[in-house]
């Protein structure tokens, strides 16, 4: 009979996950049930039902729960999933939209107010673009996971029943969109979709080049019972998702591995312009990105207090900067 502790992880079925999920690499003193589903998912099952041990989960959740004392989860600074979200926002093409302060006035769909897509959308709007945020009339797709207060000068409603924020989009009732995913009509080829940014990419690259900050959709947390009983699980935990992350781009480094013709050139642009490990799993590389999304969760409602990086992490997965491994 094993002596190890035994723990549930829920993460998403990624590359960098899978050396993790299948056994290939081991967090010291656990014997590792792991789940893969979609986002979604797995957040609503953590949100309603606290199913899991470990959990990778949603940093606007997180944040906007933790602010209330509301989650018995700790985050540690493994961030398993990011996304640039200039290229997730879609306007009409005839709609008049050019700019992103054109949005000022409209309706702007979303899937919900605390989706840590439109949450990092919004503030990149605001800070990058000088949008007033207050200005625009915002419409939610689904009901919000968990209820959330809006600072005063906020619109926010649901879209009417029957309706959707795509086909608003496409009849000209929305100005503009933000989605965490590409919006049916976007994949379906309709032409009254475009984006806001023609070019995508290059805006997402020249925002990286002036703020450094590469967008953190999820963290990682912790059943908190779980780290007072077993004070080397955090560090275990994070130095785990380091090797598996670490072992997943060694293995790109075999062009056998992805099926993409020019998938060693989309590597090496990544490295030239991100950084030979964009994906860092510790504090310090990533206080820029952790210090916009808590000034964004103050101003868009979801934390009632100015959070500092620090405080959103156990204190023991934060003392031992990582050596980067891979290629």
């Amino acid at each position: 009979m094993s002596d190890k502790l035994r723990l549930t992880l829920a993460c998403g079925d990624y590359d960098i996950n899978w050396p993790l999920v299948n056994g290939d690499v081991q967090i010291a003193g656990v014997e590792l049930v792991a789940l893969t589903m979609p986002s979604p998912e797995r957040h609503w099952r953590l949100i309603r039902h606290q199913e899991f041990d470990v959990c990778e989960f949603s940093m606007a959740s997180y944040m906007l729960l933790r602010d209330r004392g509301e989650l018995p989860y700790v985050a540690v600074p493994v961030f398993p999933h990011r996304r640039f979200r200039h290229s997730y926002l879609f306007v009409n093409a005839s709609g008049g939209v050019k700019s992103p302060k054109d949005l000022e006035g409209k309706a702007v769909g979303l899937r919900t107010w605390q989706t840590t897509a439109g949450f990092w959308m919004r503030g990149i709007l605001q800070d990058f673009y000088g949008v007033d945020l207050r200005s625009i009339d915002w419409l939610t797709q689904d009901e919000e996971d968990i209820a959330v207060d809006l600072p005063s000068g906020y619109r926010l409603r649901r879209v009417p029943a029957g309706n959707d924020v795509d086909r608003m989009l496409l009849q000209g009732e929305l100005g503009g969109l933000m989605y965490p995913e590409l919006p049916p009509s976007w994949r379906n080829g309709d032409p009254r979709i475009v984006r806001l940014f023609a070019d995508a990419k290059a805006e997402e690259q020249r925002y990286f080049e002036q703020t450094g900050i590469f967008p953190i959709m999820h963290t990682l947390v912790i059943r908190e019972g779980l780290l007072g009983q077993y004070p080397w699980l955090a560090m275990n935990v994070v130095q785990a998702f380091r090797r598996s992350k670490d072992l997943a781009f060694e293995r790109m480094e075999d062009p056998r591995r992805v099926s993409l013709a020019w998938f060693r050139e989309a590597l090496e642009e990544q490295r030239r312009t991100l950084g030979r490990d964009p994906w860092a799993y510790e504090l310090e590389s990533n206080r820029p990105a952790l210090e916009a999304i808590c000034r964004y969760a103050v101003d868009q409602g979801l934390t009632r207090r100015h959070f500092k990086p620090e405080e959103l992490f156990d204190p023991a997965s934060v003392d031992d900067p990582p050596k980067y491994v891979g290629a």
